[in-house]
């Protein structure tokens, strides 16, 4: 198929053969990686600019590194490193950027719909890399391929979310990503966290993490959002910890061929004990690789480049 979008705003707004285009290309791009010159020529000459207006690590360097190894200059912009400490808008922001002919914007937002606003108003490319508790495309998308790659499908599979769903972004993704293209999605945790409204999006919730995890195929497990919640949702971690936490007890009365997932930061001991975070079916650190490959994707065809086995 031919892309025809100049942003990635969202997984919603996608059709699941949107989504199979994205993961195909980047398994042309996941082979640079294991070349000992990692780089093509596919985005020489485009400027890329990292609007983080939020902290993060992986994503910010994911993006930063794909850009590179796509040969596309990059210039990365923080919320304290920028005019908006002195009162410009995020309009006023980005359309400076545009003048300064940056081709690609890839922007982190606490507030949900500030990518759609900006890619609304620019003529430039705008990737979402997570707005507010709305969505963050590339993660879903960077899940899914690994999903792929290990398991050969994701039609048909059962994928048990655990963890704070309410305020999550990544979970939002996911779902939409996974339903769309045919797998089973249970979403578990407090019922403060799980509210039974997600059932609209064709997800079964469930709050026995034993029950959820029996017949899980991948089990991806989300940290607590204490940045977004405006309240206590739940009395304490350490009983979180305890009633869904991801325990090596419970983790070995689930099928033998199990995946675990987690978008990360990891909070061990919580979410997930340590040692299983670093065991075998752990595909944590393969996300973050994988996650490489999948945004040199995204930006080579929102850049609108020749066709990728020709950048490859």
């Amino acid at each position: 198929m031919n892309w025809t979008r100049k942003d990635l705003i969202a997984i919603q707004d996608l059709q699941p053969e949107e989504i199979i285009h994205i993961l195909d290309t980047a398994l042309t791009f996941e082979e640079v990686g294991q070349r000992d010159v990692k780089k093509v020529p596919a985005l020489r000459g485009k400027t890329l600019v990292n609007l983080f207006i939020e902290p993060s690590t992986r994503t910010r360097t994911s993006f930063e590194l794909a850009a590179y190894r796509l040969s596309a200059d990059v210039v990365n912009i923080t919320a304290t490193a920028s005019s908006i400490t002195k009162g410009e808008t995020l309009k006023d922001t980005a359309l400076n950027l545009q003048a300064l002919h940056a081709d690609i914007i890839v922007i982190r937002h606490s507030s949900a719909g500030a990518a759609k606003f900006l890619a609304d108003r620019l003529d430039v490319s705008v990737i979402n890399a997570g707005d507010g508790a709305h969505e963050h495309p590339t993660q879903a998308l960077l899940d899914a391929f690994t999903i792929r790659q290990k398991k050969g499908r994701i039609a048909g599979l059962n994928v048990t979310i655990l963890g704070d769903i309410l305020y999550s972004r990544v979970a939002r993704s996911n779902i939409h990503l996974l339903t769309k293209l045919g797998a089973r999605v249970t979403l578990a945790g407090p019922s403060t966290l799980v509210p039974r409204v997600f059932e609209e999006m064709g997800c079964r919730v469930c709050y026995d993490i034993e029950e959820a995890i029996a017949d899980a195929d991948v089990i991806n497990l989300l940290r607590i959002q204490h940045e977004r919640q405006r309240q206590t949702m739940f009395p304490s971690i350490g009983e979180y910890a305890a009633i869904f936490g991801l325990t090596k007890e419970r983790f070995d009365r689930t099928k033998p061929d199990a995946l675990i997932m987690h978008p990360g930061p990891i909070n061990r001991g919580v979410e997930i004990d340590s040692d299983l975070a670093d065991c075998k079916r752990s595909v944590i650190l393969q996300q973050v690789t994988h996650g490489l490959a999948v945004r040199m994707a995204v930006l080579y065809l929102c850049a609108g480049a020749q066709p990728a086995e020709e950048a490859a």
